[in-house]
């Protein structure tokens, strides 16, 4: 009998259930070719749009549902004309994140054969590299908290170094993993701004401290601003990235540029226990509505979480089908007829996905 994995999706806003869609579609197409594994989907409230309806923005039985999920996939959420009364963005996946603890946040950067990058590579140069955000405190700490007077405001930058213990264990044990599977050299890059923040010091304090369990992985620092520099000039130097919530923030949308755009860029939010999947982009709903968004990106998110999944309960198919799905996106965007027009095509979401569905 296969095992079942009970998934809880979150359709978001604006594009969000237009991308969804196509995501789910394949993962069922991937497991009614599987005698390891399944899956059903539980589609949960949430977002901009139920607020305006419901008042809440992440309801307590969506939250509980999800806790109990196998994983999650999440699409955009946010509407910019509908916030919170102190003028913040309703943001129900940064909510989910401290509730559940997901310090991890995981941003591939990828650059395939035949991809859209604005890098002058050549082509036999390889990228693939992984950037683990914090994702729980850092300078979104304080997120709609901070406080702010008439002639001052103030956001607080919180490290805890129980959260940065997590952060550095797993972002070694990822190195660890993507060296045993050819992906990686074994090299983990603390990023901070150890040189001017007190915090950041601190932060490198405590990398240098879980790095000494690690002797077969390599361990070094790189200020964030020079690792801005050296993604443009440099990415196929890079194996595991590991840094403060509002620098990955920033420097996963510069990898998503490098890979073509954020209708590219998955990403994943990991715990201890649970995980969230989703784009990097936004609800776009300029263009809601009109059948033309990307959903690779979405889909590619999928295929983080089989590959999580697989990874986690030990069903190498799992793996190896999100591996699949990952080639047969790589294999859209290298051919370049059925592309989106965000990336310059003149394909809309339904033949991308059809796209993509061939190509597996």
């Amino acid at each position: 009998m296969p095992t079942t994995f009970q998934i809880a999706v979150f359709n978001g806003d604006g594009i969000g259930p237009e991308v969804m869609a196509p995501a789910v579609d394949l993962l069922r197409i991937l497991a009614r070719g599987s005698a390891d594994y399944d899956f059903e989907f539980e589609i949960l409230p949430a977002g901009a749009a139920h607020f305006a309806k419901a008042g809440e923005s992440l309801p307590q039985t969506s939250l509980d549902k999800a806790r109990a999920a196998d994983a999650i996939l999440l699409s955009a959420m946010g509407l910019p004309e509908i916030r919170y009364p102190d003028g913040t963005e309703i943001s129900p996946q940064i909510e989910l994140r401290k509730e559940l603890n997901l310090f991890a946040g995981v941003r591939p950067v990828r650059i395939a054969s035949g991809a859209l990058t604005p890098l002058a590579l050549p082509t036999d140069e390889r990228v693939d590299f992984v950037l683990v955000r914090e994702s729980t405190e850092g300078l979104f700490h304080t997120q709609g908290c901070g406080h702010v007077g008439q002639d001052l405001a103030e956001e607080t930058l919180r490290i805890t170094r129980a959260t940065s213990e997590k952060l550095f264990h797993f972002s070694f044990d990822l190195a660890r993993q993507r060296k045993a599977t050819g992906l990686g050299s074994g090299r983990v890059t603390c990023v901070d701004k150890a040189n001017v923040f007190r915090a950041f010091a601190f932060f490198r304090e405590i990398f240098d401290d879980i790095a000494r369990a690690y002797p077969d992985i390599t361990a070094d620092h790189a200020y964030v601003d020079a690792t801005a520099l050296s993604m443009v000039q440099n990415p196929q130097n890079f194996d595991v990235l590991v840094t403060e919530n509002m620098f990955g923030d920033i420097l996963s949308d510069l990898g998503a540029g490098l890979m073509g755009g954020l209708g590219l860029a998955p990403s994943g939010d990991i715990g201890t226990d649970n995980a969230v999947f989703q784009p990097c982009h936004g609800s776009a709903p300029d263009i809601a509505g009109q059948g033309v968004a990307n959903p690779m990106a979405m889909i590619l998110s999928s295929a983080m979480m089989m590959d999580w999944l697989g990874n986690k309960h030990k069903i190498t198919s799992l793996c190896d089908d999100a591996h699949r799905l990952q080639s047969a996106v790589d294999q859209v965007i290298a051919n370049r007829n059925r592309l989106t027009p965000d990336l310059g095509g003149k394909t809309d979401t339904i033949g991308c996905f059809h796209a993509v569905k061939a190509a597996l």
